[in-house]
């Protein structure tokens, strides 16, 4: 069983696993990260896979010697690497993998994030593995999240990850750079970090990689933030993957800084406000108290307020007494039009459906 009973984990696996000679693809690292996925898989733990590796597996089909590359040269590069990149992860297994291209304006944009939140769920659910990468081949300076290790971070949280896992080419966090340090020490365990841990990281080695210790730093921080344990491990290594699926802890772990279920329920009814209100009938009402159960359009008596897809919302019994705040994933509009009616009525109804459930369990915390 994996260490702390891990359930969903996101894994990021950078350019120099992918590509060690910084020009194509190579599998020589990648066979027992592909192992490692696919027992997690066999063991009922749901994994989502973030990818570097479009720009150093399409280097060789454009003509270009000079460093830094220029934005254009690279874009062209990640339009050609991607699909080999995909290619060559999806060779690796025995199951469907899906590619999924975003950028820091996706996360943004509420009703994008919600569209991923809920594509990501769908696939989970269909056993397809996602494959995630930063959409390098249009995304510009400001609309770039900048490095994978920052985009798993984003994801993990994203899809209520448990864990996070980063695979990298070093062992973990040192006190200094091992590779140009003798006595760097290892450093297994971080309960928080803070100045004194972003002082001994260093820039990356790699020609091609965009990310280095710090941009690792700052993953760990943002999802240790929102509950999500965060490993960085050497992803070179197998037998650190060996002992992942035996339950014990390789690499340096950055511990989470309260509970996952605790944080989102803190960001959903301390963090965000509420522009309406959703009216439920008592076997919804008791559905979601006592069961955990996802907000269905039958169990909905009616709604109140102006609010649109994405947005959070009051759930209420007959009484008006609020019971949570969820986010819906329909409009004020669209629900006047759903409610009282079966999942399998909304396309019929609104001409699309989206989702089949108006508020997602994960999406709700009681009150």
């Amino acid at each position: 069983m994996l260490s702390l009973r891990w359930r969903r984990i996101v894994i990021k696996v950078g350019s120099a696993l992918i590509s060690p000679t910084a020009n194509g693809c190579s599998t020589r690292y990648l066979l027992s990260i592909a192992r490692f996925i696919s027992e997690c898989r066999a063991i009922g733990v749901e994994v989502v896979l973030v990818s570097s590796g479009s720009v150093a597996a399409g280097k060789s089909a454009i003509a270009f010697a000079h460093q830094p590359l220029p934005i254009n040269i690279k874009q062209a590069m990640a339009a050609v690497g991607q699909t080999e990149m995909m290619a060559t992860w999806s060779h690796l297994f025995d199951f469907r993998c899906a590619q999924i291209l975003l950028t820091h304006d996706d996360f943004a944009n509420r009703r994008r994030y919600l569209n991923i939140d809920n594509t990501l769920r769908t696939l989970l659910t269909n056993q397809v593995l996602p494959i995630i990468n930063e959409n390098d081949t249009v995304a510009t300076a400001e609309l770039k999240v900048g490095d994978n290790d920052n985009l798993a971070a984003m994801v993990a949280i994203l899809v209520d990850a448990d864990a996070l896992i980063i695979c990298s080419d070093i062992d973990g966090l040192y006190s200094a750079n091992p590779k140009t340090t003798i006595n760097a020490e290892f450093i297994p365990l971080v309960e928080k970090i803070n100045a004194d841990i972003y002082a001994m990281a260093g820039a990356s080695h790699h020609t091609i990689g965009t990310g280095g210790m710090v941009t690792k730093l700052q993953a760990a921080e943002k999802a240790t933030r929102q509950g999500v344990d965060t490993l960085i491990i050497n992803g070179q290594q197998a037998v650190n993957f060996d002992r992942l699926l035996a339950g014990q802890v390789t690499g340096t772990l950055f511990q989470r800084q309260q509970d996952r279920l605790s944080a989102k329920k803190h960001w959903l009814l301390h963090s965000i406000t509420s522009t309406g209100s959703i009216v439920l009938d008592n076997g919804a009402a008791n559905a979601l108290q006592q069961k955990g159960a996802s907000l269905l359009a039958k169990g909905i008596l009616n709604s109140t307020g102006q609010f649109d897809k994405g947005d959070a919302v009051w759930l209420c019994n007959e009484n008006g007494v609020q019971l949570a705040k969820g986010i819906s994933q329909y409009s004020a509009i669209e629900l006047q039009l759903i409610k009282g009616q079966h999942s399998q009525d909304i396309a019929r109804i609104l001409g699309f459906c989206p989702s089949e459930v108006v508020v997602h369990r994960d999406d709700i915390a009681l009150s």
